[in-house]
């Protein structure tokens, strides 16, 4: 069995690519993913302490952040598709919805 602090290795540079998704990209099912990404390594180092510590409560709180993330996916992609018929594109730089 590997040790806890590969789970958290693993799971910190996936935050920081998805970190890095979110802060550099443009397009929005991009920036989209990223998100999904970082909200994957926070479930890696819940799942990663709860399995150390011996304790079921992380891994209890995953299936929370899933049910979430599933719910954050579904009215995440009907923004993008939305965003896509109404201006054609889903670069987040030339969306200016909210601007009078």
């Amino acid at each position: 069995m590997a040790p806890l602090s590969h789970y958290l290795a693993v799971s910190a540079i996936l935050f920081v690519i998805g970190t890095a998704g979110v802060l550099f990209r443009r397009n929005a099912i991009v920036v989209f993913m990223s998100v999904e990404l970082m909200l994957n390594a926070v479930n890696l180092t819940l799942i990663a302490f709860s399995q150390f510590l011996g304790d079921q409560t992380g891994q209890i709180l995953v299936f929370f952040v899933m049910t979430v993330a599933a719910a954050e996916a579904a009215v995440g992609l009907a923004i993008i598709i939305s965003l896509f018929r109404n201006k054609q594109t889903v670069d987040v730089t030339k969306v200016n919805i909210l601007k009078w």
